[in-house]
């Protein structure tokens, strides 16, 4: 099989702004084989950049990707997308779905602080559930949903952690211990 590396990048030069998502595959870790750009910002929910987010694999085998979109107006969302032919190993071409965006920032967030949604995990209930880094004031949280299709989404009461004083929380992730 494959490892897939998902980055976010300029490519046109080590400066802000235009990031896209750069892949990469390898066999071993070690040599990696740069593939072409697997997602750009060419909509309206991600022209200001296709920014940082993360695989799940369904219990079906089925692969999703949520990732930050910046709007036109610079309101972080969440987008969902999809490979277009599964079966290749490479996974060289990203179709967006249809719906985007799928989530929006909820009330009381600032619309620039709602962004890298975590790779999914399965619930007792069925259900998948995600974390989003966010902040209120100056203290960093990890807001959490639960989704049954990552198409609709239910934000869960009150922040997973939150810690004062910390700012945005970037990429927050989980792993089981």
């Amino acid at each position: 099989g494959w490892y897939h590396l998902f980055y976010q990048y300029n490519p046109e030069g080590a400066v802000w702004g235009n990031i896209v998502w750069g892949h990469a595959v390898s066999r071993d870790l070690i040599h990696w084989r740069h593939l072409p750009i697997a997602m750009t910002g060419d909509q309206w929910y991600d022209i200001n950049g296709v920014w940082t987010g993360s695989a799940t694999f369904l219990s079906d085998g089925q692969l999703i990707m949520l990732y930050t979109g910046s709007t036109n107006e610079s309101v972080q969302v969440q987008n969902l997308a999809y490979p277009a032919d599964p079966s290749d190993p490479l996974l060289l071409e990203w179709v967006k779905y249809e719906g985007n965006l799928v989530l929006v920032p909820p009330p009381g967030i600032d619309d620039k602080d709602f962004r890298d949604p975590t790779t999914a995990w399965s619930t007792s209930e069925g259900k998948w559930r995600i974390t989003i880094g966010s902040k209120v004031n100056k203290t960093g949280i990890s807001l959490v949903y639960d989704t049954l299709d990552f198409k609709t989404y239910e934000l869960l009461d009150g922040a997973l952690h939150g810690v004062p004083g910390t700012g945005m929380w970037e990429c927050v992730d989980l792993y089981p211990v």
